[in-house]
């Protein structure tokens, strides 16, 4: 019997210290990137607007020139957001600032086409 005593105080030491051993390590802290200059998008948002303004632009001279029915939200570049790569962040924001661009580039294109 004094055997097995030993035996669970040496194991409860183990998984004590363990435990302690656990807690003091110190984990890298990654601080979050640098904020933008004051009232400037980061660049994923700038991508996204440069890249949703340029498509819809061209866009919407096409379909007037073509002759088509005013149709930003129905065409394949407004709901497929080209030019989305995951290194930028998170494709939700992406895809936002995409669309409102290349509303506002169709428009512009659709009007002077």
């Amino acid at each position: 019997m004094g055997s097995h005593r030993l035996l669970v105080i040496a194991a409860s030491s183990m998984v004590l210290l363990a435990g302690l051993g656990c807690a003091s390590h110190n984990y890298a802290y990654a601080p979050p990137p640098p904020p933008a200059a004051y009232g400037e998008a980061p660049p994923l948002v700038q991508a996204a607007e440069r890249n949703g303004f340029q498509t819809g632009q061209a866009d919407g001279a096409r379909d007037a020139y073509d002759g088509r029915g005013y149709r930003a939200q129905g065409t394949r570049a407004y709901h497929d957001t080209p030019g989305y790569d995951p290194g930028m962040g998170p494709f939700g924001a992406y895809r936002n600032a995409f669309r409102d661009a290349y509303l506002h580039g169709y428009d512009k294109g659709f009007r002077r086409g």
